[in-house]
C-alpha cells in the first residue's frame, strides 16, 4: 500500500515539473499584464521648462502604446536630484517613473549628500541631448562677445554674477572650467530650475544666464544676447554663435534626458517601458516639439544608458577634483 502511494506522490511530482515547464513565469505574467493602472512619471524640473515640456511630450506619446494613462508630476530642484530622492523610495513595480538629467545622478552627487546612489535606480532609455546651452547677458549689456564678458571678469575679480540650475550642473562647471583657465573668479548663483534662473538674468539679479534653453524666445526677439553655446556643436538656428570649445576652452555640455525606475523593476516591465517610449520618439509632433526646444533626439537602451552614466560619473568626477570645486555643504558656511 505504501508503495503504490509512494508511486502515485513521484508520478505527481514528475507530471507537475513537466507541466510547470509550460507556464508562464511571474516575469512573463508582469510582461503580459503590464501596466493594469495608471503609471506616475516625477519630473524633476520645474513645469514649463524644456526638460518639462519634453518630457511631459514624451510621456504623453508613450500612453498609447501602453494601454495606460502616465500621470505626470513635477518636482523641481537640485538637477532633477530631489526627484531621484523621492522615486529612489518608490516601489519597484513599475508604477513609479522619474524623468530628469543625468545631472542629477552623475553630477549632484559629487557635490551634495542625497538620498540615494546610481545603484537605486535601473535606466528605462535615454531619449536626447541638447543642441543649444547658451550663455547670454541682457541686450542692454556692454558685453558684446564671451571673450569682452572674460576680459570684463579679469579687471573685476568677482563682480560678475551667473545664474545656472544649480551647483554641479553641467553649466556650473563649465563656468568654474573657463575661469580656473583664464585665472578670473565670478559668482555663482544657483537657482532649483532652469525658469527661476533665467528669470534671475531678466529681473538684473544676476548678469549672466548659462545654460537656460527657456531663454531661446527672448534670444530670437532680442531681449538677451548669446554670447556663446556650452553644447559640442553649433547651432542651425544660430550659426555665427560659437562653442565654448571653438573659443579655446575643452569642455561642453555632454547631459542626456532620461527615465529610470527603482531599483529591483523587473527587467520585462522595464523592456515594455523602454519600447514604448522609443516608439513615441518617432512621433512627428514629438520630432517638432525637439527642434523647438533645441533638443536633438538620441537614444541608448537601459544597458547602454547605464554604462554612459558609469563612464561619466568617472570622467566628471576627475574634473570636479581638478577644478577643486567644493561640496555644496562646504560653500555655504
Amino acid at each position: 500500500m505504501d508503495l503504490t502511494k509512494g508511486r502515485v506522490i513521484l508520478t505527481s511530482l514528475i507530471l507537475f515539473a513537466f507541466f510547470a515547464c509550460f507556464l508562464p513565469t511571474n516575469h512573463t505574467f508582469g510582461q503580459v499584464n503590464y501596466p493594469t493602472k495608471p503609471i506616475n512619471l516625477l519630473i524633476g524640473y520645474a513645469p514649463g521648462g524644456v526638460v518639462d515640456i519634453s518630457e511631459r511630450f514624451m510621456a504623453s506619446k508613450a500612453e498609447k502604446f501602453l494601454g495606460q494613462p502616465i500621470v505626470v508630476t513635477n518636482n523641481g530642484g537640485g538637477g532633477s536630484s530631489v526627484a531621484f530622492g523621492i522615486v529612489a523610495k518608490k516601489p519597484a513595480d513599475g508604477y513609479n517613473l522619474v524623468g530628469g538629467a543625468s545631472t542629477g545622478l552623475v553630477r549632484i552627487p559629487q557635490f551634495r549628500s542625497v538620498p540615494y546612489t546610481m545603484d537605486d535606480f535601473v535606466p528605462i532609455m535615454h531619449f536626447a541631448t541638447p543642441v543649444l546651452t547658451p550663455i547670454v547677458v541682457k541686450s542692454t549689456s556692454p558685453w558684446k562677445t564671451f571673450k569682452e564678458l572674460v576680459e570684463y571678469a579679469k579687471k573685476n575679480p568677482g563682480k560678475i554674477t551667473y545664474s545656472t540650475t544649480g551647483v554641479g550642473s553641467p553649466m556650473h562647471i563649465a563656468m568654474e572650467f573657463v575661469a580656473k583657465q583664464e585665472g578670473i573668479s565670478w559668482t555663482h548663483i544657483p537657482y532649483p530650475g532652469a525658469v527661476p534662473a533665467f528669470t534671475a538674468l531678466l529681473g538684473g539679479h544676476v548678469m549672466v544666464n548659462a545654460g537656460a534653453g527657456e531663454s531661446i524666445p527672448y534670444i530670437k526677439d532680442g531681449t538677451v544676447r548669446i554670447l556663446a553655446n556650452l553644447s559640442e556643436n553649433r547651432v542651425k538656428s544660430w550659426p555665427n554663435v560659437p562653442t565654448l570649445r571653438e573659443l579655446g576652452y575643452d569642455i561642453y555640455n555632454e547631459s542626456v534626458f532620461l527615465f529610470a525606475a527603482p531599483k529591483g523593476t523587473p527587467k520585462p516591465i522595464i523592456d515594455k517601458l523602454d519600447n514604448a517610449f522609443r516608439k513615441a520618439m518617432d512621433d512627428p509632433e514629438f520630432l517638432s516639439v525637439m527642434a523647438k526646444v533645441e533638443f536633438e533626439p538620441s537614444y541608448r537602451n537601459s544597458e547602454d544608458t547605464r554604462k554612459y552614466l558609469e563612464d561619466a560619473y568617472k570622467r566628471i568626477g576627475r574634473l570636479i577634483k581638478e577644478l577643486k570645486i567644493p561640496m555644496e555643504e562646504t560653500q555655504k558656511k
